[in-house]
């Protein structure tokens, strides 16, 4: 229990410390940061309820007033800002990406870590992102999805690095990867 605490309280600040990397804010008001990585990261390594738990924690700090989002932002008006999706979405991304690794159990751990993160930091995560951006900037559907097609490859690097840094824990830590009991 007290292992879940402190693993729980690591990886949301592991999510906090990923967005001291300088952020790139693309015209419509979001920005390109890493944060999202740490969000696959929870869930490739702590698995779906402990990951969902990090990121329910790290957004907890921001809507407290934690300046934990990239480029020192938060307080409630990130929650009318156009990344509104994305943030409300770590949650449910890193649960989803936990999940799938978990579900992936005969598959070697990198590609097993790096389509769960596609699917859930990438498409659950975009599944939110995208109606934010919808009602924030009253953009239609195709447009809001034009929009977010900016963040496709840098996403799909992150998904591949959640991989291989998930498979060189379990290569150096074989117990610390929880997703896989």
């Amino acid at each position: 229990m007290e292992r879940s605490i402190a693993l729980v309280a690591l990886f949301a600040a592991l999510i906090a410390a990923l967005g001291l990397i300088p952020k790139l804010t693309l015209g419509f008001g979001v920005p390109i940061t890493a944060q999202s990585l740490g969000v696959m990261l929870c869930g490739t390594i702590l698995g779906a309820r402990r990951g969902g738990l990090a990121a329910l924690l790290f957004v907890a700090l921001v809507a407290l007033g934690l300046p934990l989002l990239a480029g020192g932002r938060g307080g409630l008006g990130v929650f009318a800002a156009p990344s509104v999706g994305f943030v409300v979405g770590f949650p449910v991304a890193a649960f989803a990406t936990g999940f799938v690794m978990e579900q992936m159990q005969r598959t070697p751990i990198a590609w097993a870590a790096g389509i769960a993160s596609v699917i859930g930091g990438v498409v659950v995560l975009y599944a939110f992102g995208v109606p934010g951006l919808m009602v924030m900037l009253d953009k239609g559907f195709a447009e809001a999805l034009g929009l977010v097609s900016a963040f496709i490859p840098g996403d799909f690097i992150k998904a591949v690095l959640a991989g291989l840094i998930t498979a060189g824990v379990a290569r150096a830590r074989p117990a610390s990867l929880l997703s896989r009991p």
